[in-house]
């Protein structure tokens, strides 16, 4: 998608309503120590608020261990929140039983980073994709089922003689492709796309970033799109939020994510790529590792990495995730923001 493409979708779709949003949520996870096995938490994601509105991709960015998985999960209900809210399509979920969630379920799906381990070994194509169709009485029939599967796998680039396969007899792109296949069959309206690519080789990668833009146009769907590759997230997303020890640092519209970024972090990440020019933006450099997700220190969680923190301010408060530029929609959890423009 270029530039003007994303400009022109995104202007399109902020009239949308989100079709999910997350307030204030929270997964942390107990771990026990000491001898009188006193409980610790890993703050795997913290107060993190965002949406994701029809026809719609988010780009969720950052290093890995900084929660994106852990919050695509909790929004699924793949793994309980420790606390906020999740809503989807206007209703609120975070609490809602099994039961209520089954009618649910096939209209929020997800593709996984590794598709060779998140497709059943034993069973053939055909059996992947219906499954869900079976699960959910979609398609009562045996041959409806094999119908709207061999459908979907049209609709995905795939060959049917593939159907009657197993997944180790297929190439990387291949496996993806009955990823993406058995995601959509159910007709969902919003999929969390889990380091999709990954796991393929780069010309493939741009071959099933087109099927996922060409589906979305097609179907309406929200996307996700949670990876560590900047450049993809910029080719894919009409708008991007970056992640650091679980916490939204800076969010807005792609192009001003992408060329004028506000917060330290976000420029770190941004000078580590190499960009499509085959050159490297310049950017601060972050020293030393991230601190702990357990012992968690006030004020910023950069704070002990950035070039540009302030002693009694940065390591005391916890910048407030908020819009800098007036009607930008930009924001950024920074005391002191980056206002100049990357070259």
């Amino acid at each position: 998608m270029s530039f003007r493409e994303r400009l022109e979708s995104t202007t399109r779709i902020a009239s949308t309503r989100p079709i999910v949003q997350l307030q204030k949520l929270g997964k942390y996870y107990p771990r026990a120590s000491g001898v009188f096995g006193k409980h610790d938490f890993v703050r795997a994601v913290d107060d993190v608020s965002l949406y994701v509105r029809r026809g719609e991709t988010l780009g969720l960015v950052g290093e890995s261990g900084s929660g994106k998985s852990t919050l695509g999960r909790t929004l699924l209900r793949l793994t309980e929140a420790t606390f906020g809210q999740i809503f989807f399509d206007g209703r609120e979920i975070t609490r809602a039983t099994e039961s209520e969630l089954r009618s649910l379920r096939r209209r929020l799906q997800v593709v996984f980073q590794d598709p060779a381990a998140s497709l059943n070994p034993r069973m053939t194509v055909e059996q992947i994709v219906s499954e869900g169709l079976r699960i959910h009485s979609t398609d009562p029939s045996t041959a409806s089922r094999h119908a709207r599967t061999a459908t979907m796998v049209d609709r995905v680039g795939l060959p049917r003689d593939r159907l009657g396969r197993y997944p180790h007899e297929l190439s990387g792109g291949e496996r993806q492709r009955v990823a993406i296949a058995r995601a959509l069959v159910l007709d969902p309206d919003f999929v969390v796309l889990d380091e999709p690519m990954s796991a393929l080789d780069l010309s493939v990668q741009a071959q099933i970033v087109n099927l996922l833009q060409d589906l979305q146009d097609e179907l309406g769907l929200g996307y996700l799109l949670i990876a560590h590759d900047l450049g993809l997230v910029e080719f894919m997303s009409h708008r991007i939020a970056v992640m650091y020890l679980g916490r939204i640092v800076e969010s807005g519209p792609a192009h001003r994510i992408v060329t004028q970024p506000m917060h330290p972090y976000t420029r770190a990440l941004q000078a580590a790529e190499t960009s499509r020019d085959g050159k490297r933006r310049p950017g601060p450099v972050l020293t030393g590792d991230p601190p702990s997700t357990i012992d968690v220190a006030k004020g910023c969680p950069l704070f002990a990495r950035c070039p540009r923190a302030r002693a009694g301010k940065c390591d005391t408060e916890m910048p407030p995730l908020e819009e800098v530029v007036e009607d930008s929609h930009h924001r950024v959890a920074c005391f002191d923001p980056m206002l100049d423009p990357t070259p």
